[in-house]
This record gives C-alpha cells, structure tokens and sequence, in this order.
C-alpha cells in the first residue's frame, strides 16, 4: 500500500504500532539530484507492506514516536546510509536495531548483500533491475514500487533466521553491540560547496600549478552547473573527465572536442562554459596547496600495525572479516590512546563491552609489547 495522504499516514501509523517489529527501507535520489533526498521509505510487518511518499506528504513527524519506541525492533539490511539520511532529512531517532548484513558478517557468511540472503535462505531470485531508478520521479512505475516493497518484504524472515544463527554460534552479544554502536551514527551531511575540494583530484593526479588553478575554475565550473541543474556533478563531466581538461587546457572548442574521455557532444551544452573556466584558470595565480596532513607519530603507527596483524590473524581463526573483530578507526583509537589496563578500554567507540571482554587481554598484551 502506498501513504501519500496524511490520513494514510495516520491510519498507517496505527496499524504500524501494533507491532512488535518493523522492517525499514529507503529511497534516496543521489543519483539523479545535487542534493539528495529520501523519496521513499518502506516498512514491512510480518503481515503487511507500506511504502510511504515523503514527496506526498509535509509531515512525517507522526513517524518519530514509532522509530525511537525501544519495544519495537527496527530491521534493517546494511543500515548505516538509511539511517544517516533519515537522521538528517528528518531528524529521526532510530533505537532497538537489527541489521541483517551485520548479522550475515558476524556469523561468517561470505555472500551478504540482501539478494544473496535472500537466495540463501529462501531459494528466491530478487529483481534488481531497479537500483539505478529516479525515485524522486513521480509517478513512479508498478515495477519500481514492486521494487522497493520487496526490499523490506522478506527482512523480518530473514532476521529471524539470522538471529537463530547468531544464538547458535553464540554470536548474539556481539551482533547487539554492532547494532547498539550503528544506532550512534551521525546523520548524512548536506552538500556543501568546498572551494578546497578539487584538490582530492589535483594532488593525487600530480598537476603542476597551473594545472591546478585551471582544475579549481573548471571544477568550481562543474559544481555551479550541477547545482543550477540539480544533477549531481559527475552527470556534468566526470572526475576523470576534469583531470584530462586540466591537464591539456584546451583553449578553442576543437582542442577542446580533442581531450581523451570528452564527449563531444558536452561540448554544445558546456563547451562555452568549460572554455570560460580554463581561461579564468590561466589567469588566475596558482593556488596555494593545502597543508600538509601531519603523520601520525611513529609510535602510533608501529602500535597500529601490530593491532592490524592480531586482527588479521584473530579474524582468520573465527572465519570472518577483519572488520568484524575491529574497526580500523578503533585500532587507531587504541593505538593513539595505548591503554594499560581493562578500565582504560572503556569508552572507546567501537570496542564496546563486548569486545572489551573477548578481546581486552589481547589488546593489551599487544600494546604491552611496545611499552617502555
């Protein structure tokens, strides 16, 4: 059913807080908007299918309540990115969370995106024809919808097979803390115009400086013409597109048809654009490069690559991804922070309980090694 009245909303809302589990999708346009949005948000009972229209409706606070109620259990297949743009376009609080590729990961499957659990489990092929979609088009087609209500059709099956795993391989506290941290996440950043960014392609592709002021004219370009069109930036020219422009800083719109990846058909609705920018970027005095990123101390990176060896073999020895054991961002914690005893691992994001208690000691001992 899809809710795109306020009445169906409410009525929605009543039907969805008899249940003591909801399974949650999104939609997002990032394909086919500068800013993305969410166009769709999807929620299965084990009885029923809701897809509800954002784009329909001016309120979805009667939502909230729903989300943030701890006796209802919230489940979703790979959360963080549903989670992050629901916080930021809504505001929502999410709690009580269950994430079925955490549980696929920490139970050691090595296939764990939702088509191949789902094939898995059930022996049913899933229909991914429609990830590319515009969903914030409007109407949207009977395939498309179809689409994304089975997205949340099969979740609550699902986790209820995964759980039955994670308690008979006594994985159940540790897929809880990954569950209890992703509740945490920050909400997605809206799109900021940085005029510092076009050096993540400057740098690494080595431009000369003046390479660099044309990359910067030609990139700031892109970005006002995305944001003009409401397309994201690479539907303008690509990444790769903008290096070989900097690199050969065509001056006429035949060298300009010239430059390798160029379609030329580009040329006709940007060229002038395009040769505009190049000839600012001649003009314009280098940039000065960004500061330099300040190494970590030599120290931190010694602690680091032995915790990263522990992990890899730690994780070899119970048949699952290094990631699972622990984050690269909680070994570089544990690494800056060099804790000295149990009591010092608290608090540390991403090495909760859990994992304090099955891998405490070993930390330690490893950190041990290069205390003096």
């Amino acid at each position: 059913m899809v809710i795109d009245t306020p009445l169906k909303l409410a009525a929605c809302v009543v039907l969805l807080r008899r249940s003591q589990l909801l399974a949650i999708d999104t939609e997002s346009n990032s394909l086919h908007a500068y800013q993305e949005q969410v166009c769709l948000i999807q929620i299965s009972t084990r009885e029923d299918d809701f897809i509800i229209d954002p784009l329909a409706l001016d309120d979805l606070s009667p939502l909230a309540e729903l989300l943030a109620d701890e006796r209802i259990e919230k489940v979703f297949h790979a959360a963080e990115y549903d989670l992050m743009c629901l916080k930021r376009d809504y505001g929502f609080t999410i709690r009580n969370l269950f994430d079925t590729m955490i549980a696929a990961r920490v139970c050691g499957l090595k296939e764990t995106g939702l088509g191949s659990l789902v094939q898995h489990f059930f022996d049913i092929q899933m229909d991914k024809s429609h990830q590319r979609d515009d969903w914030g088009a409007r109407p949207l087609s009977n395939a498309s919808l179809i689409y994304a209500q089975m997205d949340t059709h099969y979740l609550p099956m699902l986790r209820d097979h995964l759980d039955d795993l994670l308690q008979q391989l006594d994985r159940h506290d540790e897929a809880q803390e990954w569950f209890q941290e992703l509740g945490e996440i920050p909400p997605a950043k809206t799109r900021l115009y940085d005029e510092h960014s076009f050096w993540r392609l400057a740098l690494p592709n080595q431009l000369t400086p003046a390479q660099s002021a044309v990359m910067k004219a030609i990139y700031d370009t892109r970005e006002r013409l995305a944001r003009q069109r409401d397309v994201p930036p690479f539907k303008i020219l690509s990444d790769s597109t903008l290096v070989h422009i900097a690199r050969q800083m065509p001056e006429s719109m035949r060298t300009l048809r010239r430059v390798q990846e160029f379609n030329p058909r580009l040329a006709d609705r940007y060229g002038n654009q395009i040769l505009a920018a190049i000839l600012e970027g001649l003009k314009t005095p280098p940039p000065p490069p960004p500061p330099p990123e300040v190494p970590a101390e030599p120290a931190i990176v010694e602690r680091y690559t032995a915790l990263r060896e522990w992990r890899k073999l730690r994780a070899a020895q119970r048949g699952v991804e290094a990631d699972v054991i622990a984050s690269k961002d909680a070994l570089w914690t544990l690494s800056a922070l060099d804790p000295r005893t149990l009591s010092d691992l608290s608090g540390i994001r991403g090495f909760g309980t859990w994992r304090k208690a099955a891998y405490g000691e070993d930390v330690l001992a490893v950190l041990r090694r290069f205390q003096r």
